[in-house]
């Protein structure tokens, strides 16, 4: 809950920040007051949400501590870096240079304001990378190796963790999806604007500067989702056979394309049916669906006729893995998992019995059995399955409303080549204004897919939630969720009231002020 409230200033932060410096640039190069004053105005809403961020984010550090103990205990070393260079380089950067973008008007020259507009953001940025490596991290494992003398995965290959390509890719679908939020947003402003017929000059100019950059950021968006789902193909097929409520297909070859050489078909929109309550029951997953053939196939093999394996088949194995393995069915890795726990347990009582020889036999079962560690604490392999309806709905609300975004950009592409059209064109104002909220919902979608599509893990493969939290009662939980529920939609209602307020006043058109040059 906490994780989700502080996604919804995030992603205007990042957003929203490089439309602020684009009005500062065309600002430096132009010299017109009308680019200072957008600049000004977006830098006052960019302002209020970064100061909610910053403090539903700082939460987010101590639940660490007190909800999350065994996981912090169990890759501290690890998850621990990043965000340590996360708030030693980034935040510490952001704070420097954002005094200077807020206070510096008329104090420094244009040149050093304009320089610390682009540092602020861009400390944001590096902010984002950190947090998102740690997260990539949980999703896909790498450059660590665990010591069972302190039980604790260690870091072995700090640049396998940044750069591991689940931590790359998604780093750049989430700032380029934060880039399209932040120019719904903008774009959200103007329209009502344009709607009230204020600061209509501001509104057409900012509109023309911000489609054709929201146009970009809704293709990249699409093209670096495309390769996170490539990824997740091979690193977390089951989230994605949650996402298309896929349940068998099939068998694989010994190559890892479909035997029956059709592919695997990609679910465009469905209505599942309710009836299904587990993976091994009899009745159909859809209601009626609506498919596009060998598409899934592309999205996660890039060959028509790869293989991707349903839940059903995950659970069962059998099938051949992208890199030429046979997959173990789930009951044999949940049984290779409670034989690594074990030997965990008897490596350090032969430990405390200083019995070298044992420790060394038990150390070696261990390391034989590490990969399924976390499957050890599952108690039967229907809990790898996570909620299908939540990430199957989640996913296809999110890629229904991308495309609409993108088709909007480009009407407001076209439309802003004459000024008066779109002063004119009242209906496209409301669809403005109207996909502000749509483009949150649409944030918090892919989310939802991101997070939901993982469970049961807190660690892929190596820790489930069950094995991470802290030892509460469920009372103290109650507690403390309804607390942060009323703080944090608190800080929600008092950030919208300032930001409404803040647009309701409008472009400071008396701004004057002189700079340095």
């Amino acid at each position: 809950m906490t994780a989700m409230y502080h996604w919804l200033f995030v992603p205007l932060t990042l957003g929203l920040g490089i439309i602020m410096a684009m009005a500062e640039t065309k600002y430096y190069r132009s010299g017109e007051e009308s680019w200072k004053r957008a600049a000004k105005f977006w830098q006052k809403l960019f302002g209020i949400n970064f100061a909610i961020g910053v403090a539903t984010g700082l939460i987010l550090e101590f639940e660490f501590g007190t909800n999350w103990s065994n996981y912090s205990w169990f890759v501290g070393d690890i998850f621990g870096a990043p965000l340590a260079i996360e708030g030693i380089l980034a935040f510490f950067m952001e704070a420097t240079f954002i005094a200077v973008m807020f206070f510096g008007w008329g104090k420094v020259s244009r040149g050093f304001h304009l320089t610390s507009t682009w540092l602020t953001i861009i400390g944001a940025s590096i902010s984002a990378v950190w947090i998102l490596v740690a997260n990539a991290w949980m999703q896909h494992p790498v450059g660590m190796e665990f010591n069972p003398d302190t039980v604790r995965s260690e870091m072995n290959d700090f640049w396998a963790v940044a750069l591991s390509p689940v931590a790359i890719n998604k780093f750049f679908h989430t700032i380029t999806s934060c880039w399209l939020l932040g120019s719904i947003f903008a774009m959200g402003v103007c329209g009502w604007f344009l709607l009230r017929k204020h600061h209509e000059r501001f509104a057409v100019a900012n509109i023309k500067m911000i489609a054709p950059f929201g146009l970009i950021a809704a293709l990249l968006t699409a093209y670096t989702g495309d390769e996170s789902a490539f990824q997740v193909a091979d690193k977390q097929p089951m989230k994605l056979a949650a996402m298309e409520a896929l349940y068998d297909t099939g068998a694989s070859d010994a190559e890892g394309n479909c035997q029956n050489g059709e592919g695997v078909a990609l679910s465009a929109f469905g209505l599942l049916n309710p009836k299904k309550e587990a993976p091994q029951d009899e009745e159909p997953p859809f209601l009626f669906n609506i498919e596009v053939p060998r598409m899934l196939s592309l999205m996660g093999t890039r060959s028509s006729n790869g293989y991707v394996p349903g839940i059903n088949n995950i659970l069962n194995g059998g099938y051949t893995k992208r890199d030429g393995s046979v997959a173990l069915p789930a009951d044999s890795m949940i049984a290779k998992g409670k034989e690594a726990i074990q030997s965990l347990a008897m490596f350090r009582d032969a430990k405390q019995r200083g019995d070298e020889t044992a420790a060394a036999t038990y150390r070696e079962e261990l390391d034989k059995n590490f990969e399924y560690f976390g499957y050890g604490y599952l108690n039967n392999k229907e809990e790898l399955v996570p909620n299908v309806p939540l990430t199957y709905y989640s996913f296809r609300v999110m890629v229904g409303l991308g495309t609409l975004f993108i088709i909007l950009f480009i009407i407001a592409i076209f439309l802003s080549r004459k000024s008066v059209r779109l002063q004119k064109s009242r209906w496209m104002h409301i669809a403005f204004i109207c996909s502000v909220p749509l483009a949150y919902i649409a944030s918090q979608c892919g989310w939802i897919v991101a997070e939901v599509g993982r469970q049961p893990w807190a660690i892929q493969n190596l820790m489930p939630l069950r094995a991470a939290i802290s030892k509460l009662d469920g009372s103290s939980v109650m507690l403390t969720f309804f607390v942060f529920l009323v703080l944090f939609s608190t800080l929600l209602v008092a950030e919208l009231n300032i930001m409404f307020k803040a647009i309701k006043q409008g472009v400071d058109e008396s701004d004057r002020s002189p700079e340095k040059e």
